[in-house]
């Protein structure tokens, strides 16, 4: 390692892959919740997908693994485990895995970013007051215990009032009732969480209690975070993995440079920042070490979200064959040296997953060797047989 201010774009991602498990994978034992702060929240609107972004970074890990931290078993006699894992609203107010010990990271700092305008007409939204009110109610109904959304639904408005429960919001060709539209703002507060599914129902319930930072703290917090993982990024990048305003973002980048709490240095050529102090990156031979060999990246890999700027991680065929009009997830990504070399997709039936390959590049036979064991290790985290076909991936985005 050498410390630099002027940072290639090489140097930056054999130090993201490194601090994301993907040089090296966690050793056997590693926390999973270990795991998913290093990413700095795993996406898992699809289950499946989250659990392999955790499983593919840590040694033994498999999909049990995962749902245990998140829903581990309660013993004969009380109390219950408290779970390391909470699956709830995160980042962009998409579904994520969070670590439970940093909710008070992210139920302070979440809120506090500014929204845009309504989304929905004044006789259809709720005020500032009910807000609150519905939050309120579905902590109190979420408390001990897990609910599906209709058996929720029906807590909150015989807590707050039938207006709640008014049927006002267009959704799948139905009508939701009113107090669902702060949904996700309840998973940011920290009022509720997912559980387990009962048959092909959803459920949710209340994570454990915690303490919030205070939101100023937080939001500081989570730039040093996110520079550790994804750095060095700029307010833009910063916006954009968050979907917050620029303006906010880089409001909290001024306050921490000002406070000598983050540092500015030169990225490709270009101003971008670091946490304070962590200027240290890997150089040649480490660097081409660090960034050598395929892996394989489910839908919506904390990793090619974040990680900036996308014409680089996505360079060429890659950017219009792996990303959905720019947008990175929509495609589970190959990745050869560190870029993005191909989609995948895999098709599971039963105790077997077929997962088909499409390199946009003729691979070695080195590297098909190396995408047999990666294949072999996406079938031990999700517990089934694999078989890899190497061809056309025929679905669409987020398929």
């Amino acid at each position: 390692m050498t410390k630099s201010t002027g940072i290639t774009w090489a140097a930056a991602s054999a130090r993201r892959l490194e601090r994301q498990f993907l040089a090296r994978r966690a050793r056997t034992g590693t926390p999973v919740a270990d795991v998913a702060a290093a990413m700095l929240g795993v996406h898992a609107q699809v289950l499946s997908a989250a659990e392999l972004s955790v499983g593919l970074r840590a040694d033994g890990v498999t999909r049990t693994d995962v749902r245990d931290a998140l829903w581990p078993t309660a013993p004969l006699a009380p109390p219950a485990p408290a779970p390391a894992l909470v699956k709830t609203h995160g980042p962009r107010g998409t579904v994520h895995l969070l670590p439970a010990r940093d909710l008070p990271m992210w139920c302070a700092a979440l809120p506090a970013i500014p929204v845009g305008s309504a989304a929905f007409p004044t006789d259809v939204r709720l005020t500032g007051e009910q807000a609150g009110q519905v939050v309120a109610a579905i902590a109190d109904a979420l408390d001990g215990t897990f609910l599906t959304v209709d058996e929720l639904g029906e807590e909150v408005v015989a807590r707050t009032g039938p207006w709640a429960g008014d049927l006002v919001m267009p959704a799948f060709q139905t009508m939701w009732p009113r107090w669902r539209q702060v949904l996700h703002r309840a998973g940011q507060c920290g009022a509720l969480s997912f559980g387990p599914n009962r048959g092909r129902r959803v459920t949710y319930t209340r994570p454990p209690r915690f303490t919030p930072l205070p939101p100023e703290e937080a939001s500081r917090l989570l730039v040093r975070r996110y520079l550790y993982a994804y750095g060095p990024a700029t307010p833009q990048h910063f916006a954009r993995w968050l979907a917050a305003p620029p303006g906010w973002a880089k409001a909290r980048y001024a306050e921490l440079a000002a406070a000598g709490e983050i540092e500015e240095v030169r990225f490709e050529g270009a101003p971008a920042w670091v946490a304070a102090g962590d200027t240290a990156f890997p150089d040649a031979p480490e660097r081409d070490e660090l960034l050598r060999g395929v892996r394989l990246l489910p839908y919506f890999d904390a990793y090619v979200v974040a990680a900036q700027p996308r014409e680089l991680l996505f360079p060429g065929a890659a950017y219009r064959r792996a990303l959905a009009g720019g947008q990175a997830g929509n495609f589970p990504v190959l990745l050869v040296d560190g870029v993005a070399a191909g989609v995948w997709h895999q098709r599971r039936r039963g105790r077997r997953t077929t997962v088909t390959v499409e390199p946009l590049a003729r691979l070695t036979a080195r590297q098909e060797r190396e995408l047999a064991d990666c294949v072999e290790r996406v079938g031990a985290v999700l517990e089934a047989a694999a078989e890899l076909v190497i061809g056309e991936v025929t679905v669409g985005a987020h398929a």
